[in-house]
């Protein structure tokens, strides 16, 4: 079992940034491949970005890609987002989540969640 608590977000103006963490606890964080998605209200929720459990392979969705990057550090237990470029769009709760396998698009792939942080792009 591995707990995961996500913080960073916050309020920014439009192209901005802002860098999530999530703390993981429990089982050894490195045996699991970690990604990021996000729900806008009155939407499914959303894969963001994903890290192999190496760090060596990362995955992005299109709408972010060249903006956000995803990064892990296996020794501190913890990954990270950094977001650059915000836009309104990008206005969602952030949640990070985990899996033993590899890294997937697919929410109902991941077995562990956090709880999110709210992250409010202003125009």
């Amino acid at each position: 079992q591995v707990q995961l608590v996500e913080s960073g977000g916050g309020l920014v103006q439009a192209g901005g940034s802002l860098r999530l963490s999530c703390a993981a606890s429990g089982r050894t964080f490195s045996t699991y491949a970690m990604a990021w998605f996000r729900q806008a209200p009155g939407s499914e929720r959303q894969f963001v970005a994903g890290i192999s459990r190496s760090t060596i392979s990362t995955y992005y969705a299109d709408s972010v890609k060249g903006r956000f990057t995803i990064s892990r550090d296996n020794a501190k237990n913890t990954v990270y987002l950094q977001m650059n470029s915000l836009k309104p769009e990008d206005t969602a709760v952030y949640y990070c989540a985990a899996t033993n396998g590899r890294v997937v698009t697919t929410k109902s792939d991941y077995d562990h969640w956090g709880r999110g942080t709210q992250v409010t792009v202003s125009s």
